[in-house]
């Protein structure tokens, strides 16, 4: 929530599971969040630029965290021909 001045006056911002779109309690203690540095052509790390994925502890427990993770990755187009739906 934010004040007529537009600072955050909020103690806990809620995040939402990259995977699932389901809010991440505060009290997930099971759920990661992964940043993935962008890089320049010559491979060096862009500074204070990520891409940025929460997943919560429902789908590590699954056994979904890594196939989530590529498919949000070959999303943003960091992988190529990884994920496949198959169902």
């Amino acid at each position: 929530m934010q004040n007529d001045k537009g600072v955050n006056v909020e103690l806990f911002t809620p995040r939402k599971c990259s995977a699932t779109n389901r809010l991440i309690k505060p009290k997930d203690h099971a759920a990661v969040q992964i940043n993935v540095a962008k890089l320049d052509e010559q491979g060096h790390i862009i500074s204070g630029d990520n891409y940025t994925y929460s997943l919560s502890g429902f789908v590590r427990a699954k056994g979904e965290a890594d196939d989530s993770l590529n498919r949000l990755a070959q999303q943003d187009g960091l992988l190529k021909n990884v994920w496949s739906y198959s169902r």
